[in-house]
C-alpha cells in the first residue's frame, strides 16, 4: 500500500494556505462595498440583436404618365398629280423627288403642238363665220327695203283702186309682192342668227382647246413635297394610269403606331408625345392627331397616328417610338421595389417606430422607379424599402435609412 511521506504532507499544507486568501481577494476585488457576496456564479443573459432593415420614406414628387408606342413614319396626306389631258406627249419635267412645290406650281409640261394647230384652224373657222354673218345682215338690210317698197307700191294701188284707177287685180298683186318681201326679210334675220350661233359654237371649240393648253401644264394642287415621280420625257401622258407625281401634302409626316387594346384607352386626340426616330436620340415633338376607333379582333392591337413638328429628322417610311404623355400630376410616391402586388391588390410593409406592419395601399401612375400612391400612406410614412425582405407584420426591426440615391432610384 501507498503512504504518503509527512515530509510531502506538509508541503501540500502550506501551499493550500497561501493559495486560499489570493483567490477570496481576487473574488472580493469585483465586489463593490456594502453588495453581498453573489452566490450563483453562472453569466447573466444578454438583449436580443434585432435585424438591421433599410428603409425609405414616402415623398411627394412629379409623376408622368406615359404610354410608349412604336410603328412607321407615314405622310399624312399623300395627293396623286395626274395629267388632265391624254394622248400627249410630256415635253418637259420641271421637279425631282424632294422638290419643294407651291399650290398651283407646273411639275411638267406636256406638247402642245397639236392643240396650238387646232386653235388656229377654229379662228380661221370663226373670222369665215364672222364674213357669213356680215352677208346675212346685208341680206337683212336688202329684204327690208324691199319690204318697205313693196308696202309703198300696195298702198298707193290700194288709193288708186278706191277712186277706179287701178283694178283689183293690181291691188292683190301689190299684196302679195308685200308678203313675199316680208317672208325674205325674216328668212335674212334668221340666216343673221343661224350667223352668230356658228360663231359662238366656234367660240366655245376656242375655249376648249384654250382650257386643253392650260391643262398642258400638270399641276399641284396643294403646297408640299414631291416624295415620288414616275413621269418621263417623251412618254404619253395617260390620266388613267400611275400618277405622274406623288406630293406629301404640306410636307407633313406622322407616327402611324401601335398599340394595345389597354393602352390605347388613356390616348386621346391633342396629347403631346415625344417622337424619337432611327438614328437620332435627340427626340422630336408632336401630338396625337388622330386615334383610331377600332381594335383589330385579331391582334388586339389599334392605332394611333402621332403628327411629327419637325420635319427635319423624320422622314416617311422611317421607324421611330413615341412616348405619349398622358398625364402629368404633383402625387405621393414610393420605390417600385418597397410594394408588393399580388391578385388581391397591393401592400408595403410601414415601420412604426421599430415594428413593421403590413398595410394595403391603392397604387396610381408608374414612372421610371416610382409608383404613384393613391390611399394607404400618407407624407413622410417609413416603409421597408425591398418588398422582398424576411421581414413580416409584427416583427420587430433596427431601421436603417437608405441613402438619397438608393431611394430615389427605387433600390
Amino acid at each position: 500500500m501507498f503512504r504518503i511521506s509527512p515530509r510531502l504532507a506538509f508541503s501540500v499544507a502550506l501551499m493550500a494556505a497561501f493559495a486560499a486568501p489570493g483567490l477570496s481577494a481576487a473574488q472580493n476585488a469585483d465586489q463593490k462595498p456594502g453588495e453581498a457576496q453573489p452566490t450563483n456564479t453562472q453569466p447573466a443573459s444578454a438583449s436580443p440583436k434585432l435585424p438591421a432593415i433599410v428603409i425609405t420614406k414616402a415623398v411627394e414628387k412629379q409623376m408622368v404618365d406615359r404610354v410608349i408606342a412604336t410603328g412607321s413614319i407615314r405622310p399624312v396626306d399623300e395627293i396623286y398629280v395626274q395629267p388632265l389631258l391624254d394622248g400627249l406627249s410630256i415635253r418637259a419635267i420641271n421637279v425631282d423627288v424632294g422638290s419643294e412645290v407651291r399650290a398651283d406650281s407646273v411639275l411638267a409640261t406636256l406638247n402642245d403642238d397639236d392643240l396650238i394647230l387646232q386653235k388656229s384652224q377654229l379662228q380661221a373657222n370663226r373670222a369665215k363665220s364672222e364674213a357669213s354673218l356680215a352677208q346675212y345682215r346685208a341680206q337683212v338690210l336688202e329684204a327690208q327695203a324691199n319690204l318697205d317698197d313693196a308696202r309703198r307700191q300696195r298702198d298707193r294701188t290700194q288709193r288708186l283702186s278706191q277712186s277706179g284707177t287701178s283694178t283689183i287685180s293690181q291691188l292683190e298683186q301689190a299684196n302679195a309682192q308685200v308678203d313675199v318681201a316680208d317672208a325674205r326679210l325674216n328668212a335674212a334675220n334668221q340666216a343673221v342668227v343661224v350667223g352668230q350661233s356658228d360663231i359662238a359654237v366656234v367660240d366655245a371649240q376656242i375655249k376648249d382647246i384654250d382650257l386643253k393648253l392650260a391643262r398642258t401644264g400638270v399641276k399641284t394642287p396643294v403646297d408640299g413635297i414631291v416624295s415620288a415621280k414616275n413621269a418621263k420625257v417623251g412618254a404619253i401622258a395617260n390620266g388613267s394610269g400611275d400618277p405622274l407625281f406623288t406630293v406629301i401634302k404640306d410636307g407633313a409626316i406622322e407616327l402611324v403606331a401601335d398599340l394595345s387594346e389597354t393602352d390605347i384607352q388613356k390616348v386621346k386626340a391633342g396629347q403631346r408625345a415625344n417622337v424619337t426616330v432611327a438614328g437620332n436620340r435627340k427626340p422630336v415633338e408632336g401630338r396625337v392627331r388622330l386615334v383610331s376607333p377600332t381594335v383589330d379582333p385579331t391582334t388586339r392591337l389599334g392605332l394611333v397616328h402621332i403628327i411629327i413638328d419637325d420635319h427635319s429628322s423624320a422622314r416617311a417610311g422611317m421607324y421611330g417610338s413615341a412616348e405619349i404623355i398622358v398625364a402629368e400630376t404633383n402625387a405621393l410616391t414610393l420605390p417600385l421595389s418597397a410594394v408588393t402586388t399580388g391578385r388581391s391588390g397591393s401592400t408595403t410593409r410601414k415601420v412604426e417606430g421599430d415594428v413593421v406592419r403590413q398595410v394595403k395601399i391603392e397604387t396610381g401612375i408608374q414612372d421610371g422607379g416610382f409608383v404613384q400612391i393613391l390611399s394607404g400612406l400618407h407624407t413622410d410614412d417609413e416603409v421597408v424599402a425591398k418588398a422582398g425582405a424576411f421581414v413580416r407584420d409584427g416583427d420587430r426591426i433596427k431601421p436603417v435609412a437608405a441613402e438619397p440615391s438608393t431611394a430615389e432610384s427605387g433600390g
